[in-house]
């Protein structure tokens, strides 16, 4: 009787603490691990990014000249002026890896602001959801360090100055969108968007496979998703 007595309290003492060990991982462990797996994504993401190449090379993100812009320098290049379209393109991409390293530090100061329902939410929601909870919590304040980078990059390309006169009047017909009706903020929007893409494919691929995190406790949280 003492024994079943004893082994009933060892029962329940494991189940007890199992489920504070689930409790403690909802709490700490969750934003803890959460926070260390969005760091990871983000440093990958802007190491990729700001290699030489990282747009131009990478058809996810490669940035080109958009809507009817894209069809006009088409036929530039087949009435022998794809030089100067080439040179244009390649600035755009060029400026955004130029830009993507200032990223960082603000990516990593958003995770750090995280809070802890915040976590809660993130680790509870879609695939990008962390990328989602970056992009509305730092997209400005990476907007205003890309933006003077890429104004200096494609400052030094004659063709962009056509690019604003012509998609200026463009937009004024409504044949491309407003915002990208110059250049400089077109390349912006669209590193930034490049950004977010990879930090979600980083974040994708930790949740369906948890042992690539970088630490045991984000190998812990994912791994009980």
């Amino acid at each position: 009787m003492l024994r079943l007595i004893s082994l009933a309290t060892g029962l329940l003492l494991s189940s007890s603490a199992m489920a504070l060990s689930l409790a403690d991982l909802t709490q700490t462990d969750a934003s803890g691990g959460l926070k260390d797996a969005l760091i990871q994504g983000a440093q990958v993401a802007v190491k990729q990014l700001g290699a030489p190449g990282g747009f131009s090379d990478n058809p996810d993100v490669r940035i080109e000249l958009p809507g009817n812009l894209g069809k006009a320098a088409r036929t530039m290049k087949m009435m022998g002026m794809g030089a100067q379209v080439s040179q244009l393109e390649s600035s755009m991409n060029q400026a955004a890896e130029a830009a993507v390293p200032q990223a960082q530090a603000l990516l990593v100061d958003a995770v750090k602001k995280m809070t802890v329902q915040d976590a809660k939410s993130i680790l509870a929601g879609p695939q990008d959801s962390a990328t989602q909870y970056l992009n509305k919590s730092s997209r400005e304040q990476i907007r205003a360090k890309f933006l003077p980078i890429v104004q200096q990059a494609t400052a030094q390309v004659g063709l962009a100055q056509q690019y604003n006169a012509f998609a200026g009047q463009a937009a004024s017909f409504g044949v491309i969108d407003a915002k990208n009706a110059n250049i400089e903020s077109y390349v912006t929007e669209q590193a930034l968007d490049g950004l977010f893409e990879m930090i979600a494919q980083q974040e994708a691929s930790i949740r369906q496979n948890p042992a690539g995190a970088a630490t045991s406790l984000a190998k812990k949280v994912f791994g009980a998703l």
